[in-house]
């Protein structure tokens, strides 16, 4: 507590009289808001010189152009932020109200376009759910079920939108993080709605029609995170981020990193803290786990503990994206097992097949394990999904075939799980890190080669990837005659980068496969760094311009502390983590 004592000159103080903490508190914040609404100008005043200097390289590039076929030029500092894009022609449209402006605010720019990306959002769903949609074509019984799934896809994509609008109003740069990461899940959402009409009724054209009804709202989704991506970098650079914030309050933690919490996870046993048991043989309540995650408060800021006793669970289990904060614990990963036998070739799209799918932000598993038993016969059959922002598996097996784990989107932390599968089996378009994991390629059919991973990056500025840190990567069963490769690239820039692992020597010299022909894109980002044992010598490696030989700076960015921000939501769960290489 702060005491003031009587000075030379008694007119102005109270003697010996203790100032209440709640005013020296609103005194300290004034000051403070004061100094960040100083420094906010001189941002913005810096900001706008560095939108004119973009501007008069562009019109150096490109002098006198006008946008669109528009008989006026747009405003200089418009047309700049615009050129940050991949779509400036959409940019332009949904700014236009900035159209005369000579100097735009962050915060004004960031908010009309993440608004612009919600209306288009919105306007795809109604469009969706349009009698004849599908302009004409039978919908079979996949279609029917990827349209389903594309209005909850663009649900989930609405749903992040709107935390990003939400939290960059109030604090744009101090939670930089989660915007890019939110904006990056938007857009896997919608480019996964796409992807669900891959071969509907045996063609690609429905897939073309879904995807230029999604046109606009994938676009502006597009230009909202390289707008953001842009501004976090302009300030970013003036070394000016924490300084920008329109709070008072630091918003690097989640609301239920209280004391109570820490305490709870930190348990080294967290089944005596269980709010509900699941007992498969009778012994408790709740026989299912799907019966316990009814009970289980919606949105909640406080952990909710669900322990489940061993025994093989015969069932689909999903955890909402309103049921937050939830910890399943089990009795060890091969004895409270998750099984399910969902896949693409029985009728159930990828994204649908997971035996267990989690949406709740904040997911902790302990000592459990998740399998797909379709066998390698029926492609596509995920054992597990997650969407769930900051979710963490610690301690879990993940045991299938093609497309076993499914990391989709958000930030995920996998630590000491074991994951098994043949094709792709490590997927998706998460932020996800594996650290001190095994993992275990098995036999596939036999025309078929083994690919560890498909990362599917679609946008440059999509804070994504997977990073394999610490892990061994071993064959589960006889491979001497299968072809084994690290991963091969799903989509244009796709980002896979392996770190300090043992590779065994079921690793194909060449190392990595293309998707299709016999190269990959230029723009995929794949990276190996410190790795060894017999699969790790690279002078046999394929020659691709998106192989990279990168140093330990680079390799640090993808590590739990710098790729998804692992220090700020990790160690209060209790889970151990390396931070750095």
């Amino acid at each position: 507590m702060t005491e003031i004592y009587k000075k030379k000159n008694m007119s102005s103080f109270k003697a010996y009289e203790k100032v209440d903490e709640a005013d020296q508190a609103k005194l300290v914040a004034r000051r403070k808001t004061q100094k960040r609404l100083t420094i906010i100008g001189l941002c913005s005043i810096i900001l706008v010189g560095v939108v004119v200097v973009a501007v008069v390289g562009t019109r150096r590039g490109n002098p006198g152009a006008n946008i669109g076929g528009a008989d006026q030029p747009i405003a200089t500092s418009m047309k700049a932020v615009c050129n940050v894009t991949f779509y400036p022609e959409t940019c332009y449209s949904s700014l236009g109200s900035l159209a005369n402006s000579t100097q735009i605010e962050p915060v004004v720019v960031f908010k009309l376009a993440i608004q612009s990306a919600m209306t288009e959002v919105s306007n795809a769903a109604k469009r969706l759910s349009e009698p004849g949609v599908l302009g004409g074509a039978t919908a079979d019984n996949m279609t029917a079920i990827a349209l389903e799934n594309c209005q909850e896809l663009l649900s989930l994509a609405m749903d992040h939108l709107n935390n990003t609008l939400l939290a960059g109003s109030v604090s744009l740069l101090q939670v930089m993080d989660d915007l890019k990461t939110w904006l990056s899940s938007s857009g896997t959402y919608q480019e996964t709605c796409i992807d669900g009409f891959e071969n509907a009724n045996g063609t690609t054209t429905l897939k073309t029609t879904i995807a230029n009804h999604l046109k606009n709202s994938t676009e502006t989704t597009s230009n909202g995170l390289a707008i953001t991506t842009w501004i976090s970098k302009v300030l970013g650079s003036l070394k000016l981020r924490r300084l920008m914030s329109f709070s008072d309050e630091h918003h690097e933690e989640p609301k239920w990193l209280h004391s109570e919490d820490r305490k709870l996870l930190q348990n080294p046993d967290l089944r005596t803290m269980a709010t509900i048991v699941v007992a498969k043989d009778g012994s408790s309540t709740y026989n299912t786990i799907t019966a316990a995650l009814q009970a289980v408060p919606d949105t909640s800021d406080q952990r909710f503990v669900i322990y489940v006793k061993r025994g093989v669970y015969n069932e689909n289990v999903e955890v909402g994206k309103n049921k937050w904060n939830v910890v399943m614990v089990g009795d060890g990963m091969t004895s409270t097992v998750v099984t399910g036998r969902l896949n693409y070739d029985d009728g159930t799209p990828t994204f649908k097949s997971a035996t267990f799918a989690v949406y709740g932000q904040g997911f902790v598993a302990q000592d459990m394990g998740f399998q797909n038993t379709a066998g390698p016969g029926k492609h596509q059959a995920v054992a597990l999904m997650s969407n769930s922002d900051k979710s963490i598996f610690y301690r879990c097996n993940v045991d299938g075939y093609q497309d076993t784990l499914y990391a989709h989107a958000n930030r995920q932390f996998y630590r000491e799980c074991n994951i098994y599968g043949t094709v792709d089996f490590i997927f998706g378009n998460s932020a996800v890190v594996l650290q001190n994991c095994n993992i275990f390629p098995k036999r596939p059919l036999p025309d078929q080669k083994n690919t560890i991973t498909a990362q599917g990056k679609t946008d440059s500025n999509q804070n994504t990837g997977i990073s394999i840190h610490g892990c061994t990567i071993s064959p589960y069963e006889n491979l001497t005659s299968v072809k084994t490769y690290l991963g091969r690239p799903w989509k244009d820039f796709s980002t896979t980068v392996i770190l300090c692992s043992n590779l065994g020597s079921l690793i194909d010299p060449t190392g990595w496969l293309p998707w299709v022909g016999t190269s990959a894109p230029s723009t995929i980002f794949y990276a190996e760094y410190g790795n060894y044992g017999p699969g790790s010598f690279t002078n046999y490696r394929v020659k691709w311009t998106g192989l990279k030989t990168i140093d330990s700076n680079t390799a640090g960015s993808f590590t739990v502390g710098s790729f998804i921000n692992g220090n700020t939501w990790i160690p209060a769960s209790g889970v151990p983590f390396k931070l750095g290489l």
